[in-house]
């Protein structure tokens, strides 16, 4: 992976956690994650004619994607309203990297080397480490836990997906904005279905909220496709979960959430395996 794309890969770490800490920051994450969703989809549909469209081939994938993705955006609400950022977020992140190199094994042509694994390793634990993944708190914080490593499986999913359909596509910035638009609308017409009563209250105080967030979330989500096309996939995803340390930052810094040694030391051991992956 070139410095390149490993510097474009950290900014879209930053933002990942940005506007994960935008849903966060206010009580009603359901509608949160609704608007950032709709935001992102707004932002898109006027670029999406002057864009090229994906290949045929990729459509399938990007098909499938978008109803993972419905999981995906489900589980994330779960897991903020019953927990912190900076324990969420982590153990959301942490074990994907490891799934994707195992499922890339027999669904992907690259082929991980040693250094690559010790790095995707070494990130995962690091994650895992700054969310305290201990037995005794996923016990007290389990059903937080449970949403939150539930959601890890699903982030695995949909990076595999998106990393062998955009790789079909021909456009990767045609692709997630494809992916982006198309993924909004089932989830939002569930949230407003579901909670209509209250739509109208919280889009007057938060619709700039939908808008920033989902602009970010765009540009992280284009940047990791755009990797993804250049460099091991496994890689990528493993790359992107350093916005664990953003985020943990962000919980502790605006949010007031603990800040402790060990994910201090989990920092650490994620910094060392961007290291590893630069062998």
């Amino acid at each position: 992976m070139t410095f390149g794309v490993t510097a474009a890969v950290l900014a879209a770490a930053l933002l990942h956690a940005t506007w994960n800490a935008l849903i966060k920051a206010s009580r009603d994450v359901v509608f949160n994650t609704a608007l950032v969703v709709a935001g992102a989809a707004l932002v898109s549909a006027p670029l999406l004619p002057w864009l090229q469209a994906p290949a045929s081939a990729s459509w399938p994938y990007l098909g499938a994607s978008v109803v993972v993705h419905q999981g995906y955006f489900a589980l994330l609400a779960a897991a903020y309203r019953r927990g912190d950022l900076s324990f969420a977020y982590p153990l959301m992140r942490g074990l994907p990297p490891l799934l994707v190199a195992l499922g890339g094994l027999v669904l992907l042509p690259d082929t991980p080397s040693p250094w690559l694994w010790s790095g995707v390793v070494a990130i995962s634990l690091g994650v895992l480490w700054i969310g305290g993944l201990h037995p005794r708190t996923l016990v007290v914080r389990a059903r937080s836990a449970a949403f939150a490593i539930a959601n890890a499986g699903v982030i695995a999913a949909y990076t595999l997906i998106d990393g062998i359909g955009v790789r079909l596509s021909g456009s990767a910035s045609g692709y997630g904005l494809w992916l982006f638009f198309l993924t909004a609308w089932p989830y939002v017409a569930i949230a407003l279905w579901s909670r209509r009563g209250t739509l109208g209250a919280h889009l007057r105080r938060h619709w700039w909220r939908g808008l920033l967030a989902g602009t970010l979330s765009i540009a992280a989500y284009l940047i990791a496709l755009w990797a993804m096309t250049l460099a091991p996939i496994a890689a990528v995803a493993a790359l992107r979960e350093t916005s664990v340390i953003f985020a943990a930052l962000i919980g502790a810094c605006l949010l007031k959430e603990p800040f402790g040694r060990h994910r201090i030391a989990g920092a650490c051991l994620v910094v060392a395996g961007i290291a590893l992956l630069k062998v």
